[in-house]
This record gives C-alpha cells, structure tokens and sequence, in this order.
C-alpha cells in the first residue's frame, strides 16, 4: 500500500496539503468507466460529474472515512487559488 501515497509525495501533496500518513484501506475511483488512482491526470470534461468512490474495507457504523480530493496547483502551481474546490457534494 505505501506505492499507493508516492504520486502523493512526489506531487506535494503530502507535505503541502497534508500531513503524512499511513493509508489504512483501501479504496477506487471511478470517472464513468475509467478508474483513476493517485496522479493520475483526468481531463476537467472527465470530471464534471460526480466520481463512484467504493470503500473496499469492513463496513460497520464504527468507520467512518472522509474522502478530499484536491489538485494541488490549480490552475498553476505558482498560482494555485484553485486547489481547493467544492465540485461535489454528497
């Protein structure tokens, strides 16, 4: 699982937008049918609607998990005034 959080750390995210940490579950990311994953790049006519996001872990009432997604240097990464924005809510 730690592969899982390297584009995190080579992209600044952890460090710049969070702390580091230690992924405790596992989970994906569906735009449509194409699944994306740390990085990964997707076009802003990708990402008009809402992402799938499936918890591939125990379900109980006991866990509770916050999803945030981000990009760190919109729209530059020396002017980034957009990195966080509320596109979805659910």
């Amino acid at each position: 699982m730690a592969r899982s959080i390297e584009p995190l750390v080579v992209g600044k995210v952890i460090g710049d937008v969070v702390d580091m940490f230690n992924p405790t579950t596992e989970f994906t990311i569906h735009y449509g049918s194409k699944q994306i994953s740390n990085g990964y790049e997707i076009k802003p006519s990708a990402a008009v609607d809402k992402p799938k996001a499936q918890i591939l872990g125990p379900r109980n009432q006991a866990n509770l998990y916050t999803l945030v997604m981000v990009d760190p240097d919109a729209p530059s990464p020396s002017e980034p005034a957009l990195r966080e924005w509320l596109h979805w809510y659910r």
